[in-house]
């Protein structure tokens, strides 16, 4: 009978589907199957409330935590004292130590770059730091960017990083926040269309935080790093090298993720077009979930999965997943593989259950896909095909 339902869940969801591919978003409102075919491996435990990771080329693995540590994982084990070198960080609400990258090349520059909540309660913003790693130490802090105006409030700062195939760097900020945050008489999520501001945008500067030539609003008025406008809060940013293109999970309030596209200088419509409704009332925040010249989601997520997190899967491993997405879930508690034809049409969406908060989902250098939990005693879990998965052997 499982199987037969589940069989009747991916039949509905490929059959709706059909209206993605002509050009209306999948909105996706019901539970949907659970994946099997792999098996959840507990590598560490202890970390409070780890938000990214990254590996390092001898495969020890540095993770954020939120209140403003640096932890590192050294051959399964997690090393009791943080890495040394960190500044303060704003340290409340979604705010503290965020993202982090390798550099392209980071072993010959040993170069670490980060997202971090910078200020107070009445007056903050996110920051965009690199520094280098020499050992257990970080060395020559250096902020490279940070949002030009402050905001109160301790929600909404993004905030991934990603490098791109011709080696720039995109930011995702967040919208600055829910009601009652405001910013000159109105709700601050309205500079989400506004080019002056850089509140929901993705961002994107060469490796030393500059302004490349080919960003979209180098004139006017508008703030020249935006490269595409109109999101809530993206904590998931992907590149797809199967189908290069640019892939984004953003939260939406009640309801209303998205799974975007990222093209440049295109307009993602928030607030003024989604599929969201407004905290503790459940009133439509617009009446429209499309608009003129704004790009409609390829899926929506009408109940809320809270997306944190994404990759594109290019292992061997799971052969039968390579060029699927995987969306962490924090509210869901899952991650969702979003299955994908060589288009980018989605064909289905399963999901692989966690029973915690995902924050992150990286793929590790040996093909396993890596899972951080964002707990007060948080984890990280390696997602192993299953010893009765008769996946073909990996080479």
């Amino acid at each position: 009978m499982k199987t037969l339902w589940r069989f009747v869940l991916s039949a509905l969801f490929i059959t709706v589907c059909v209206a993605e591919v002509q050009g209306q978003p999948l909105v996706v409102q019901d539970d949907v199957p659970a994946e099997s075919g792999f098996r959840k491996v507990l590598l560490v435990q202890g970390l409070e409330h780890p938000w990214g990771m990254a590996f390092l080329p001898n495969e020890d693995i540095l993770v954020t935590e939120r209140p403003g540590r640096l932890r590192l994982v050294r051959k399964g084990r997690l090393l009791a004292d943080p890495i040394a070198g960190l500044p303060p960080v704003f340290a409340s609400g979604q705010g503290g130590l965020l993202d982090i990258r390798l550099h392209p090349h980071f072993t010959r520059t040993h170069k670490i770059y980060f997202t971090y909540a910078y200020g107070t309660s009445k007056a903050n913003r996110t920051r965009v730091a690199m520094a280098t790693l020499n050992g257990t130490t970080l060395e020559g802090w250096e902020v490279i960017f940070e949002v030009a105006v402050s905001k109160p409030g301790a929600q909404h700062f993004g905030s991934r990083l990603l490098w791109m195939p011709d080696g720039t760097l995109l930011v995702s900020i967040g919208d600055g926040g829910n009601p009652p945050v405001r910013f000159k008489g109105e709700w601050i999520r309205r500079q989400a269309q506004n080019l002056r501001f850089h509140w929901g945008k993705i961002l994107r500067f060469n490796q030393d935080g500059t302004i490349p030539d080919s960003n979209p609003f180098l004139a006017g008025d508008a703030e020249p790093a935006i490269w595409s406008y109109g999101h809530r809060n993206i904590q998931g940013l992907a590149y797809d090298p199967i189908r290069t293109v640019v892939w984004a999970s953003e939260h939406g309030a009640l309801g209303g993720d998205e799974l975007n596209i990222i093209e440049r200088g295109k307009n993602y419509g928030w607030p003024e077009a989604t599929y969201s409704r407004e905290y503790f009332f459940g009133t439509k925040i617009s009446p429209y979930t499309s608009k003129a010249g704004m790009v409609d989601p390829v899926l929506v997520w009408k109940t809320a999965i809270a997306p944190s997190g994404l990759m594109v899967y290019t292992g061997d491993r799971f052969p039968d997943w390579k060029g699927d997405l995987f969306v962490g879930g924090l509210k869901s508690q899952d991650v969702r593989r979003i299955n994908l034809d060589p288009t980018g049409r989605v064909t289905g969406q399963f999901s692989l259950r966690i029973g915690e908060r995902v924050r992150d989902v990286r793929q590790g250098p040996e093909g396993f896909l890596y899972v951080i939990t964002d707990e007060s005693n948080g984890s990280i879990f390696r997602l192993e095909p299953s010893r009765d998965k008769k996946w073909p052997d990996a080479p």
